[in-house]
């Protein structure tokens, strides 16, 4: 059940609050940037790690990326700037790289928050959750644009994006996604989160998963999937809230 709207009031949110903010499927960490901007002027760290092979480390793109690479890439911001009592967010496909890191550092994580986000359990793969015609339209895409290298970026339309600006800025940042990341299964030594709190905002694909679980929280947004550029300062008030 999705919580009501007054529920989350920004001002409870504990001071210095460290966020990790893990980006989607063909993003970067430039995506975060409004959000992140809100949360600093609350006082809060915020750190915006993009995964290796997209935005400004795209040139780092190659088959040897897989979903292993991500989660390492979180992991390391974790580790190497030393963060504990973290609120680690992710949006889309992001829900794979930070469940992986949750599994490896628990320790470092206060609480995990899935943005439309895909939530996967131990041996399961990001295309295990598509529609065969989807599945098999991306394979193509892959094979003709890159020789199965990368995902080329959808139209800003299929985020639920449409304003110019907004649009604009998905087609200048955008980058192919690695191929593998996708195929490759996630590697868990426990269940989903295991005592960790979760929040939940709604991806269809991974609601049944959410709904079964008895100790992760539900909430919503009215926005299309790209909230993080279409609904920045919503989205930022339930942060704000998640860390109280």
């Amino acid at each position: 059940m999705a919580a009501p709207d007054n529920l989350i009031d920004a001002t409870t949110a504990r001071e210095d609050t460290t966020y990790v903010l893990v980006h989607g499927a063909w993003h970067g960490g430039w995506y975060w940037n409004a959000v992140a901007r809100i949360l600093r002027a609350h006082g809060h760290q915020v750190f915006t790690p993009t995964l290796s092979g997209l935005g400004e480390r795209a040139h780092l793109l190659s088959k040897a990326i897989d979903l292993g690479v991500f989660v390492q890439d979180v992991v390391n911001v974790l580790e190497y700037e030393d963060l504990t009592d973290v609120v680690l967010v992710c949006h889309s496909f992001g829900g794979l790289p930070i469940t992986g890191a949750a599994d490896r550092v628990p320790q470092r994580i206060r609480q995990l928050v899935f943005l439309d986000a895909v939530v996967l359990e131990h041996g399961q793969t990001a295309f295990s959750r598509l529609a065969p015609r989807i599945l098999a339209q991306r394979i193509e895409q892959s094979n003709e644009s890159s020789g199965g290298l990368s995902i080329p970026v959808p139209l800003a339309s299929t985020f639920g994006v449409f304003e110019p600006a907004q649009v604009a800025l998905l087609e200048r940042n955008c980058t192919p996604h690695p191929l593998k990341t996708f195929d490759d299964p996630i590697a868990l030594n426990g269940p989903v989160a295991l005592s960790r709190r979760c929040t939940y905002e709604p991806l269809q694909a991974s609601r049944d998963f959410v709904r079964a679980q008895k100790d992760w929280a539900w909430d919503e947004i009215e926005t299309g999937l790209d909230a993080l550029i279409s609904a920045p300062e919503a989205l930022a008030v339930k942060l704000l809230g998640y860390a109280s």
